[in-house]
């Protein structure tokens, strides 16, 4: 047996010592940081494959901001794939397949499919002959029954695009000029082949989103290892733009023989953990994975570490872990255990480059459920992903014969407040994260990194921090 001589920390027992500021207002701050070797956030901030956590609502919000969000795996691989394309959908200037309705459906197909996908309107098609618009106002006051080709705008009435050479040059002005919210995109034949929405135009100048070159929001998908290839297949060919590996014990030849095969494959950075040591993480590098996650059993409906008396407290994991994703330029990404923007800092000052996040965004209007109301006050449901109904549901979704009573669950289940939007909740951590930098007198992550100093406290210290909040 071995005992470390190390004594593990995690984010309550440091904090950050301040230093000369020499540039001014925090607003001068740059979060931008790196997630994988190829792709870069404006935000250090990404959503967590957890089915309580990121659906396509969430990861939309995610990349508009800055961010990225990664779909869970706990669902059938159509419906993962079905949500990495709403994401890519909803800000390609160009949508190359945009959902149309069959000129033969009703008004009350089209109420449906408006609800289902969460678009305002569809193209009208006979074929793949384009033959008119339908939107939310067509429908209104319309009985269910009422065939779509009674209301839609006709083809001669609408402002179509014929596709050529250069036409994007024209869609500023052809929106400005016929006030519409939608141009269809067809071919000599009047076949359908794309559209283009004024809202996507708009907000092709925001430089903050996350966007592929194409273009559209970047999004992830998360894979496992048995189902890893099938599952990678069909996300990457609906645009998927990271593989994230979602295993807890990531140092496993399991997961490295999954990067190996992710690698050859497909041509897309894969995100590998979880690890909580330099070995793990050196390991899953040398497999040629292009981030590493490290996180044994820090998050708040975790129970890894009470089970099976495992794990590393974040804050020394994650210093461990950058000892060896640094010598290779490999970014890490600290995953579970962070509260608020002060633990965020922390945990960049330790090595990381970006930070993953459940319970913070659980309670928000974009996660996936309903809120419920407990005491006058909103709720959502959240739960860790090794808990026993989230096994449970795996194996629904599986169609496995495995016995339940076989499966020991490494996590909990809560109930957590409602805290309004994502937007929201991004501002204020980033507007901490800011603060936290320019307290270590730096202007970006690499010079906090370079600056950034941690003292340990003791429980006093501890109590002082913390008696603000009342605990």
């Amino acid at each position: 047996m071995r005992i470390h001589s190390d004594v593990g920390l995690s984010f309550d027992d440091v904090l950050l010592v301040p230093k000369r500021n020499s540039f001014g207002s925090r607003k001068n701050v740059s979060l931008k940081s790196r997630l994988t070797k190829n792709i870069s956030l404006s935000i250090p901030i990404v959503s967590a494959n957890m089915d309580t956590v990121t659906g396509s609502r969430l990861a939309i919000v995610m990349a508009q901001n800055g961010g990225m969000g990664i779909i869970h795996r706990f669902n059938t691989i159509e419906e993962e794939a079905a949500e990495v394309r709403i994401v890519k959908r909803q800000s390609s200037y160009i949508i190359k397949e945009p959902y149309t309705i069959d000129t033969g459906r009703s008004v009350g197909d089209a109420r449906a499919m408006s609800q289902a996908y969460g678009v305002s309107g569809f193209p009208v098609v006979d074929g793949k002959r384009l033959v008119g618009i339908v939107t939310n106002r067509d429908l209104w006051f319309q009985r269910d029954e009422t065939p779509i080709n009674g209301v839609m705008t006709k083809i001669k009435d609408m402002v179509v695009i014929e596709k050529r050479s250069g036409m994007e040059d024209n869609f500023v002005d052809m929106f400005r000029k016929h006030k519409v919210e939608k141009i269809p995109i067809v071919d000599r034949r009047s076949n359908l082949i794309g559209m283009v929405t004024a809202k996507d135009i708009m907000n092709l100048g925001d430089d903050r989103s996350t966007k592929s070159k194409e273009g559209t929001l970047m999004v992830g998908g998360a894979v496992g290892v048995k189902d890893a290839v099938k599952r990678a297949d069909a996300l990457v060919k609906a645009g998927a733009d990271l593989l994230v590996i979602d295993i807890a014990h990531g140092h496993s030849d399991a997961v490295i023989d999954t990067i190996r095969k992710l690698k050859r494959r497909f041509d897309v950075d894969v995100v590998a953990g979880n690890v909580a040591t330099a070995a793990g993480a050196e390991e899953l590098i040398s497999s040629g994975a292009d981030a590493i996650k490290v996180g044994i059993g820090p998050g708040s409906v975790c129970t890894t570490r009470l089970v099976t008396g495992s794990g590393v407290p974040q804050l020394t994991a994650i210093r461990w872990a950058c000892e060896a994703a640094e010598r290779e330029g490999v970014p890490v990404i600290a995953d579970g255990g962070i509260r608020t923007s002060g633990d965020i800092a922390k945990a960049l000052a330790a090595g990381a480059s970006t930070v993953m996040l459940g319970r913070v965004f659980a309670g928000t209007e974009e996660a996936p459920g309903s809120t419920i109301m407990r005491d006058g006050k909103k709720y959502k449901f959240y739960r860790g992903m090794s808990s026993i109904s989230a096994n449970s549901r795996k194996l629904e979704v599986d169609r496995s014969d495995f016995d339940m009573s076989d499966i020991v669950g490494e996590g909990n289940e809560s109930f957590v407040p409602y805290t309004g939007h994502a937007k929201d909740i991004l501002i204020q951590l980033c507007g901490g994260l800011r603060s936290a930098l320019s307290y270590s007198g730096a202007i970006d992550i690499e010079e906090f990194r370079n600056k950034a100093e941690l003292i340990r406290i003791s429980p006093d210290g501890h109590r002082e921090s913390y008696s603000k909040l009342g605990s």
